[in-house]
């Protein structure tokens, strides 16, 4: 079992940068891939980064490429979003999740659990 909480949300202008982070509790935080995920109001949940629980592989969705950074560190069971040249369309709840699969996974249904999600709004 292991039970995620976020925190590093809040309001920023655009062109701005936030760092989320991504507190696991639980022994076994390091066999997990994490990914960060985002829901925009009235949009489906989709995808942001992904890191390999060796730390060796990232993934990112394109829209974020070159202006996020998905991190972590095993020995404080945390993972990181560094967020940097914030557009509005940022704006969204923000998830972290761990998944048990072999490989990294950008899909939803593969992670087994979920943080309660943290706000970023990104003013115009």
């Amino acid at each position: 079992q292991v039970q995620l909480v976020e925190s590093g949300g809040g309001l920023v202008q655009a062109g701005g940068s936030l760092r989320l982070s991504c507190a696991a509790s639980g022994r076994t935080f390091t066999i997990y891939n994490m990914g960060w995920f985002r829901q925009a109001p009235g949009k489906e949940r989709e995808f942001v980064a992904a890191i390999s629980w060796s730390v060796s592989s990232t993934y990112y969705a394109d829209s974020v490429k070159g202006r996020f950074t998905i991190s972590r560190d095993n020995a404080k069971n945390t993972v990181y979003l560094q967020m940097n040249s914030l557009k509005p369309e940022d704006t969204a709840v923000y998830y972290c999740a761990a998944s048990r699969t072999i490989v990294m996974s950008t899909i939803i249904q593969t992670y087994d659990y979920w943080g309660q999600g943290t706000q970023v709004t990104v003013s115009s």
